[in-house]
């Protein structure tokens, strides 16, 4: 069971980087807090996609790291969404989950996200660049994401 944990969750995998020329696919959103979300509208800025669930250990790890740089790096243009793919009925769980995070969430069910492939390994992370580009791709299930893992690969494009 723990080797398949590793699997899934991709203790040991790497990031993959990204086609740097390939455009980002679309995404939309209905936040938890009923605001719609769009790639467009974060044009300009340096955008985080984070996939999980209440579930997923590792992706509840990642959350006060993704605030963190979120509270930091905001004002120079860092936009992040949390994509639960917990069900709709669990609500109740996500939102508690996120209790006190600042960061854009919302339901998988309530979100459109097909260009970025079949979200099976949590959690998995992209990041796109302030001109819509797909820098980072952590699909392949990497490590749980940390405020120092951010600051080496996200705030580099800060300056882009």
């Amino acid at each position: 069971m723990a080797g398949l944990a590793a699997v899934v969750f991709g203790a040991a995998a790497a990031a993959r980087a990204a086609d740097p020329l390939r455009t980002a696919p679309p995404l939309q959103a209905t936040l938890l807090d009923g605001r719609s979300f769009s790639l467009q509208q974060a044009a300009g800025k340096v955008l985080i996609v984070n996939f999980w669930a209440t579930w997923c250990a590792p992706c509840r790890e990642e959350l006060p790291a993704l605030e963190s740089f979120r509270v930091k790096y905001h004002d120079r243009g860092v936009e992040i969404i949390a994509i639960s793919l917990d069900e709709p009925r669990h609500l109740a769980a996500v939102r508690q989950a996120l209790r006190g995070l600042g960061i854009n969430a919302a339901l998988a069910s309530e979100s459109s996200f097909e260009g970025y492939g079949r979200i099976w390994r949590l959690p998995t992370t992209f990041v796109v660049d302030r001109n819509g580009r797909l820098r980072t791709d952590l699909s392949t299930g990497a490590a749980p994401l940390d405020l120092p893992w951010l600051e080496r690969h996200v705030v580099p494009l800060l300056g882009a």
